[in-house]
């Protein structure tokens, strides 16, 4: 059988929504082409949620089946807790996207976005025994915050959710042993700093394994003092410091994601 192209026709819904929602649809719309351009996107299959500020405790997420690369601020399918689909979308919502992300949102308040991705240094890590090992200035900073959970197959299972929060705990940064990355942020633009970080550190640690050398690993005592560290080399801004600057790069490289 022949899958017929589906054409994106989105229609915007700037005009009823928020003022509040339509900025945080553009910033999310933003992220989701960001990692597509730096390579973390696994096809269709993962997925970046936001919280709408709100005693309704409705957040965003992808339209399951659109390429990261093709994310709209208008195309984002509004739901609640339940998964319910809150405004209309032709697009269906990941169930494993749902379980993960409604789990976190609804532990964390503070986590107003949750990121996951599959990149290959960031699965290829999550299966060796040690996890993140201290070898970069970029691992530091995650492991200052960072959780680990067991791999219980695809994540459909509402039973797992306690387990999941529990490991991420208050942590920025949560290995999925055999299947990824998350980080959960006070922001859109914390959490994509946040996986900038952890990929990074992957990427390095993957790279120093197969030198076949012997490594320096930094001293356990600096990972203490990284996170004031952190505050003052970006000022007190988190990932607010660079994010105007990648929003100027995407709209250089591929503009629309604002629609």
């Amino acid at each position: 059988m022949t899958l017929a192209k589906r054409e994106i026709n989105m229609v915007s819904v700037k005009d009823s929504v928020s003022d509040q929602e339509w900025a945080l649809r553009v910033d999310l719309a933003a992220a989701y082409r960001l990692v597509a351009m730096y390579g973390w996107d696994d096809l269709v299959f993962t997925h970046i949620s936001a919280r709408i500020p709100g005693a309704e405790h409705h957040f965003l997420i992808n339209p399951y089946g659109m390429m990261f690369e093709e994310i709209t601020a208008s195309s984002l399918i509004k739901v609640d807790l339940n998964g319910d689909k809150v405004a209309e979308s032709d697009y269906p919502v990941n169930p494993a996207g749902f379980t993960i992300h409604s789990a976190v949102h609804a532990a964390r308040e503070d986590a107003q976005c949750v990121m996951h991705t599959h990149s290959i240094n960031g699965v290829a890590v999550s299966a060796q025994k040690e996890g993140v090992l201290p070898l970069s200035q970029q691992s530091l900073f995650v492991l200052s915050s960072l959780g680990y959970h067991s791999y219980e197959g695809v994540a459909l299972n509402e039973e797992e959710k306690p387990r999941l929060v529990a490991d991420l705990g208050a942590n920025n940064f949560l290995m999925l042993r055999n299947h990824g990355l998350l980080t959960a942020g006070k922001t859109i633009a914390d959490a994509f700093l946040y996986m900038y970080l952890f990929e990074a550190s992957c990427m390095i640690q993957v790279r120093a394994l197969a030198g076949g050398k012997e490594m320096v690993q930094v001293d356990s005592r600096i990972v203490a003092g990284i996170q004031q560290q952190a505050e003052q080399v970006t000022k007190g801004l988190g990932g607010g410091l660079a994010w105007p600057g990648l929003l100027r790069k995407l709209d250089r490289k591929n503009p629309g994601y604002d629609q």
